[in-house]
């Protein structure tokens, strides 16, 4: 794992390089829901309605990744949440992506959040699936066929969470 690599509260100042990152994602077409890029108001609006962000800064400053975290419903079900996560693609294999889930879930039980549910894990990301796996979130089941991948291709997600 890089240890230069922390991971800390978004500011403004991170909102192009979190949206460079997150429209990558996107682009690649097989873990968000999103078709399209964010637009810079877009962006501005994910980024401001979230419970918190949070941002991966490797030992030169560079953004490398970010997350979300919010809730995963309103009301009653307000005790669970969801989160995202995207790493830049350069720097993907670095364990970033580890990084941010850990301080993501911290983060989460410091909210009060007693779940963390994730709802649309495309089966095919193994490396995703592998690390919830092993930070002991649990696999509830697959949706068949429940995602469209950017090839029109549809594929199972799976679904996960771990008790905070």
């Amino acid at each position: 794992m890089t240890e230069e690599t922390t991971v800390r509260q978004f500011q403004p100042a991170d909102l192009d390089a979190a949206t460079e990152i997150w429209n990558e994602v996107i682009g690649d077409g097989n873990a968000f829901a999103e078709e399209d890029c964010l637009t810079r108001e877009e962006a501005i609006k994910l980024f401001s309605s979230q419970s918190h962000v949070g941002i991966a800064e490797d030992a030169n400053g560079e953004i490398v990744g970010a997350y979300i975290l919010h809730p995963n419903y309103p009301g009653r079900l307000g005790g669970i949440c969801n989160a995202s996560f995207a790493v830049r693609k350069a720097h993907r294999g670095e364990h970033i992506g580890e990084k941010l889930v850990k301080d993501c879930v911290e983060k989460a039980k410091t909210m009060g959040f007693r779940i963390m549910q994730f709802n649309a894990v495309i089966e095919s990301n193994t490396h995703a699936r592998h690390l919830y796996e092993r930070l002991g979130f649990i696999h509830s089941g697959t949706v068949p066929a429940g995602f469209r991948l950017k090839d029109g291709k549809y594929e199972n997600i799976c679904q996960y969470y771990l008790k905070l």
